[in-house]
């Protein structure tokens, strides 16, 4: 096993314990949503006018990679929505009973693309540069966990340099994780999605937008066993709506349809 994937394995690890014991503390009045981690600043600000909209209802927001909270709901944390970056990890839940079908929606798309640190002279046409000997690390989430990473390896392999740029490869336990690489100039360049790269505008640039083979569209859906089903079905209820729509919007996000 190299390094960069032990370290992500752990970070995984830690991820998951820190999630599932705050998860654990949620009220028995709290809405859980557990969302992925390129979904933080939206949710958040979705999260505050459901809250406003909806008095008395208090929303507990769980952020992580979507494989890691499809499997704390697996193990029985606390959770009433879920919603992931890819549909890979709802099929995953699905597999596993641990969500309701009937309420699965797309909500939002987004796109993959190739950031560096803003000082940064890499200006790349392609795919294929990532394989120049002057780029030494690539950041990009753990394919066997992190939607984004998935999204990556596919766009890799379809451009032929997949083996290359993946020994190059700095995993990241979520999207955020590979952003803050950047960010930190740990990394010549890494993978995010497009939302992502807002987080950040003084410190990574955008080097290039990158084709996937699948489109990149978000699912939501209730948890089977919600103790509270009309409060999860309300606030998926917003997120579809028009208003919900236009705060996901103010982040980047597009429609998913």
């Amino acid at each position: 096993m190299t390094l960069s994937r032990r370290l992500v394995k752990h970070a995984l690890f830690i991820a998951s314990a820190i999630s599932v014991a705050v998860s654990a503390n949620a009220r028995a009045d709290e809405l859980v949503v557990s969302a992925a981690a390129s979904l933080t600043n939206a949710f958040k600000a979705v999260s505050e006018v459901f809250e406003q909209q909806r008095p008395g209802t208090k929303v507990l927001l769980n952020f992580g990679a979507s494989d890691v909270l499809m499997q704390q709901i697996v193990k029985g944390a606390p959770a009433d929505v879920f919603a992931s970056a890819d549909q890979k990890a709802m099929d995953k839940a699905a597999a596993e009973k641990v969500i309701v079908p009937a309420t699965r929606k797309d909500f939002a798309a987004n796109s993959l693309v190739l950031i560096v640190p803003t000082d940064s002279h890499f200006a790349p046409g392609s795919l294929n540069d990532l394989t120049s000997a002057n780029v030494k690390r690539v950041a990009y989430g753990d394919p066997a966990s992190v939607p984004v990473g998935r999204y990556t390896q596919g766009a890799l392999q379809a451009a032929g340099v997949w083996d290359a740029v993946s020994a190059k490869a700095v995993l990241a336990s979520n999207v955020r994780q590979s952003l803050d690489y950047v960010s930190r100039g740990e990394v010549d360049a890494g993978f995010v999605f497009s939302t992502d790269a807002a987080v950040m505008p003084d410190k990574v640039k955008v080097a290039m937008n990158v084709p996937t083979q699948t489109p990149i569209t978000y699912p939501i859906a209730q948890v089977e066993g919600s103790r509270h089903a009309a409060d999860a079905q309300a606030f998926m209820n917003f997120v579809l709506s028009p208003a919900g729509q236009a705060v996901l919007a103010k982040y980047g996000f597009k429609p998913a349809h």
